[in-house]
């Protein structure tokens, strides 16, 4: 894609729908800024990684568009998704005299977007945001939704709101400052798509996920877009996980676990994803939904992406719970995503613990 082009979709939710643009350079286009700026002030909510790189770059761009900026810096890792963090933001916002009509942009990876919503939906009862997300991961999946959450000791976003941004500025230039790993651990997420709904997507990813680990940039362009237009349209029939969202959480069960029994920020979320995806493929197949053969396929398109394909050594019990405190239990039972099929992906309460546990430790011995 030209500098300069935009690719746009459509989260189709009533009077709150909004609009995902895709490009490159984005962070310098004030026309996709929401309208009526000029003479308000906006929060930008940043970290001391992304900050350097983009801030300014940004600010400028809200200042052409007549917007007073009060820049947020919070400290950055997943370690800091708590209560004490998301004080900072109030602090800044009320020390500034920040009314409920300021705009508060997110500017950076999923925790970014995650606290800085859920400040957004806090504060005041609620200010209108945008993600501006600066990440793989949070381009495909945390900016789009309206999840926003922080962290508990006991669970990963167990404490958060359901509350949908303005619009979503995916400026797919910020991946060229993004480390290796943190790339990789974006395309989790990408696969995960493939995975659940779209199989014709997945068999793309097997076919250039190379171009992806190269940063071709039109390639990119192609995965983000159409990891967003699933993501967009499950979230317009399912806005709250009550039906098909909850597919979405493909592996997040299991990868929860390993972020939380590990401690927050040691392994990246798309990593504890993609072992968690293993565990669910496992536990898949020994339902008799899946062959060795689709396993195997699983297996080789993270081993390509770079991604582990085995988890920590931690005990299956120590697992089951850690499980035990995720969002997907209802009445006292583990409500776990599967896989019928490579492209179909199902919500089923059949495992028992057990045979939970043998898949857990199919990978994680």
């Amino acid at each position: 894609m030209q500098q300069g082009l935009v690719d746009s979709l459509q989260v189709s939710l009533g009077d709150r729908s909004y609009p995902i643009h895709i490009g490159c350079g984005l962070l310098a286009r004030a026309d996709l800024l929401p309208p009526r700026l000029a003479g308000r002030q906006v929060a930008v909510v940043s970290n001391t990684t992304v900050a350097p790189l983009y801030l300014d770059a940004f600010s400028a761009t809200l200042a052409e568009a007549g917007a007073k900026v009060l820049p947020v810096i919070l400290p950055d890792g997943e370690a800091y998704k708590t209560w004490e963090t998301l004080n900072l933001i109030f602090d800044a916002l009320l020390g500034a005299h920040c009314e409920r009509g300021t705009v508060l942009f997110a500017l950076g990876g999923g925790v970014i977007g995650d606290i800085g919503g859920f400040a957004a939906a806090c504060y005041q009862r609620g200010m209108p945001f945008v993600q501006v997300p600066t990440t793989l991961l949070s381009m495909v999946d945390s900016s789009v939704g309206g999840k926003t959450a922080i962290n508990h000791p006991l669970g990963k976003n167990m404490i958060g709101a359901f509350y949908q941004p303005q619009r979503v500025l995916i400026d797919i230039s910020t991946l060229t400052t993004l480390p290796d790993r943190e790339f990789k651990a974006g395309l989790s997420e990408v696969i995960k798509y493939g995975l659940i709904r779209d199989l014709p997507f997945f068999c793309w990813l097997e076919q250039n996920m190379g171009r992806l680990l190269a940063r071709d940039e039109a390639v990119l362009i192609e995965a983000v877009y159409r990891s967003c237009a699933n993501k967009a349209e499950v979230v317009a029939a399912d806005e709250r996980e009550q039906g098909e969202r909850a597919l979405l959480n493909l592996g997040h069960t299991f990868g929860h676990a390993i972020e939380t029994g590990l401690g927050y920020g040691i392994c990246l979320h798309g990593e504890a994803v993609a072992v968690g995806t293993l565990i669910a493929a496992e536990l898949s197949r020994d339902l008799g939904f899946l062959t060795q053969a689709d396993v195997d396929r699983i297996d080789a398109i993270f081993d390509q992406a770079g991604l582990p394909v085995r988890g920590p050594a931690m005990a299956a019990a120590r697992f089951l719970e850690l499980m035990r405190h995720d969002k997907k239990v209802v009445d006292g039972r583990m409500r776990l995503v599967l896989l019928e099929a490579v492209g179909r992906a199902v919500v089923s309460e059949l495992a028992s613990e057990v045979q939970m546990a043998v898949a857990i430790d199919a990978r994680c011995t």
